[in-house]
Formats: C-alpha cells, sequence, structure tokens
C-alpha cells in the first residue's frame, strides 16, 4: 500500500478553516437570533393567535356579549363623552390591552422551553456568537411581535366605537407604557421558560398563574363591584393599575375615585411603572441565572 503525505500547509489551511469564526460583536448577534424568532413567527403563523385572534375574540365577545349587562360607574360621563354600551366599550380597550400585554410572558416561555427541549440551545451555544446575545435576541423579537397585538387591539377597538379623548402626548405616554410592560413580561416569561423543562408544563403553570390575575382586576369590570377582600386584592394588582392607567392616559371612562381609595388606584401610572422598575430589577437577573443554568445541565 502506498502511503499518502499530506502537506503541512495543507494541514495549516485545514485547521484554520475548523477554527470556528470570532464573533461579530454583541449587537450583530443579537439581531441574528432576533432575526430568527422573527421569520418563525413568519412561517408559523399559528403560533401568533395569542397576538392576533386572541385580542380580537376578547374585544367583540366583551363588548356585544356582556357589554349592555355591565355598567360603568360614573354616570353619562363628560360632555361629549360616551355612553352605555359606548361607555363600557371605552372602558374594555383599556382592560383588554392590559391582559394582552401581561400575556406576552406566555409566548416567550413557550419558545424558550421550545428551544430547550429540541436542543436549539446546545446548536447556539456551538456557535461563535456572544455572550447573552440568545436572551437579548428573544427580548427584541418578542418586543417587536408584542407590537402587533398592540396595532390589532387600536384598529379593533376604533372599529367597535373606541377613541382616544387625551392628547397626542398622553396617548404616546399610553403606547410607551404598554410597550415597557411589554418587555418587563418577557423576563418573567424567559424566568418560566428556564425553570419550566416542557411547553406542555409551561402552558399548564402559565394560564394558571396569568389568567387568575387578569382577572381579578378591573381589566373586564370595576374594581368596586367585587366584595371585600377580592376588591383589595384587584386594587394592588398591577393588572388593574395598568388597565386604569391606559384609560387615564387615553381618555377614557375610568372607575371614579372614592375616599379611602389605595394609592394604588390614585395613582394608577406612578404605581406602574414601578411595576415594571421592580420586575426589570428582580425578575431580568433571575431569568438569566435560570437560564444560565438551565442549558449547562
Amino acid at each position: 500500500m502506498t502511503a499518502t503525505t499530506i502537506a503541512p500547509d495543507v494541514i495549516a489551511r485545514t485547521q484554520a478553516h475548523a477554527e470556528p469564526l470570532p464573533s461579530r460583536g454583541l449587537l450583530h448577534d443579537v439581531w441574528v437570533i432576533a432575526r430568527r424568532g422573527l421569520i418563525h413567527m413568519k412561517r408559523q403563523p399559528e403560533a401568533l393567535s395569542d397576538a392576533t385572534i386572541q385580542p380580537i375574540m376578547f374585544v367583540l365577545l366583551f363588548a356585544y356579549v356582556f357589554g349592555g349587562a355591565i355598567a360603568v360607574p360614573g354616570g353619562g360621563g363628560e360632555e361629549g363623552g360616551p355612553v352605555g354600551a359606548d361607555r363600557y366599550r371605552e372602558f374594555l380597550m383599556g382592560g383588554i390591552m392590559a391582559q394582552t400585554i401581561i400575556f406576552t410572558a406566555f409566548g416567550v416561555a413557550m419558545g424558550v422551553a421550545t428551544d430547550r427541549k429540541n436542543q436549539t440551545v446546545d446548536r447556539f451555544r456551538s456557535l461563535p456568537i456572544a455572550r447573552g446575545a440568545v436572551l437579548g435576541g428573544y427580548a427584541v423579537a418578542n418586543l417587536i411581535k408584542a407590537l402587533l397585538p398592540i396595532m390589532i387591539m387600536s384598529v379593533t377597538g376604533l372599529l367597535v366605537g373606541w377613541q382616544i379623548r387625551s392628547s397626542i402626548g398622553e396617548a404616546l405616554l399610553g403606547y410607551l407604557l404598554m410597550v415597557a410592560f411589554a418587555f418587563a413580561m418577557i423576563w418573567i416569561g424567559v424566568l418560566i421558560g428556564s425553570v419550566v423543562k416542557t411547553p406542555e408544563g409551561v402552558q399548564g403553570i402559565a394560564f394558571a398563574g396569568l389568567f387568575p390575575i387578569t382577572f381579578i382586576a378591573s381589566t373586564f369590570v370595576p374594581v368596586t363591584s367585587m366584595p371585600g377582600p377580592l376588591r383589595t386584592v384587584a386594587e394592588w394588582n398591577p393588572v388593574t393599575t395598568l388597565s386604569d392607567a391606559l384609560r387615564e392616559l387615553f381618555g377614557n371612562p375610568n372607575t371614579p375615585l372614592q375616599p379611602g381609595d389605595p394609592w394604588s388606584i390614585q395613582h394608577p401610572v406612578a404605581y406602574t411603572w414601578l411595576w415594571i422598575v421592580g420586575i426589570l430589577l428582580v425578575a431580568a437577573p433571575l431569568a438569566v441565572r435560570a437560564y444560565q443554568r438551565s442549558i449547562s445541565k
């Protein structure tokens, strides 16, 4: 047999090509991961049902099925304002928007758990990407995704009679508040998806945890209609204050303030911003730590 001799320069070139290419920077790598998530959303439109179909369904269901049976305190409102069913529809929109923003965490948790289950995370680790790029990509992709239901809810609301009755500046602050709260919920989603091993487990835990807090709130009905202990929980529930803050910033009907109302109800915008900052300071570091532990096992 004849032995084959490989020239040293060929070996050197082969080894050079085998070495992983260096990362092109954190921002570049974050966008690559985010773009992957956006492409998956485009190719799997059924996965966007929570951001598209669900908001429309809740708006139409509560506006036309339950709207006539639910009264919003405060009479006919200001001069030129909505009355009757139209008043409830405008009251409803702040709650629907708040509920949909809260559900942002569910989609993120499902995505993280799915990538862990199908070992996509392991393939990420073998790539020459910057540390933190994967979580950054998740955050950017899902923040862009969160803009979709906000737009859909706004258009649907206008079709059922919702109006923005405040100034342009206040309305912009309302939309900024939604985007900021969605960003905070993304990190709760990362935390859930990193702790729970399977997408099926995420689905059960997320629904069991997220649905109650969106209903024990002023999402669909004023908190004044709730019994004592439940009303107390609802008054300090950030979903209530997010709903009320959006109504306030959009100039929509809201539950009138009563003597003795807690600080959270009297200052819903400030209280909601405190929750956003608190979630980011607490949940984001915990999410990063939990994610690192989940991929190192």
